[in-house]
């Protein structure tokens, strides 16, 4: 497995100067999750969603990952983030070593960031979650400085 930590892809920094994803709960665009085994290559210049390596479908999880619920964004100080509502799976038999977040309404499904499990995270027969971090200026998990 090629993770290599959890980064906002390079591609992302510059979609937000060209307005290309919009975190405005309700009118904003459809963020994802999709989830990968230990054979996905991931790095900061990653720009695009893909199936390869992707886990199979398994209970509610399925092909192109989990819609995200967006946490409109806000300022803290100097800092600006946004954060998502925690995302399960039920019914599932996963095994994940990380994460890709990308922009599902955008054209070309374009990346947000990527998250590095650690290691293998594993669910069987049950509910796999992802859960986000403290959504404030130290630990969202988008947030610009």
């Amino acid at each position: 497995m090629s993770f290599s930590g959890n980064f906002m892809c390079t591609s992302f920094k510059v979609e937000l100067m060209k307005a290309v994803h919009n975190f405005t709960t309700g009118t904003g665009n459809t963020f994802k999750l999709a989830l990968y085994d230990n054979s996905a290559s991931f790095t900061a210049s990653t720009t695009a969603y893909t199936a390869t390596n992707e886990v199979a479908n398994s209970g509610t999880y399925a092909a192109g990952g989990g819609t995200l619920t967006n946490v409109t964004p806000i300022a803290t100080g100097t800092t600006a983030f946004t954060d998502f509502a925690d995302l399960s799976f039920t019914s599932a038999t996963i095994t994940a070593f990380g994460a890709l977040i990308y922009n599902d309404t955008a054209s070309g499904d374009p990346t947000v960031c990527v998250l590095d499990f650690g290691g293998a995270k594993t669910s069987t027969s049950g509910t796999f979650t992802i859960i986000f971090p403290t959504a404030d200026a130290s630990n969202a998990i988008i947030r610009i400085a």
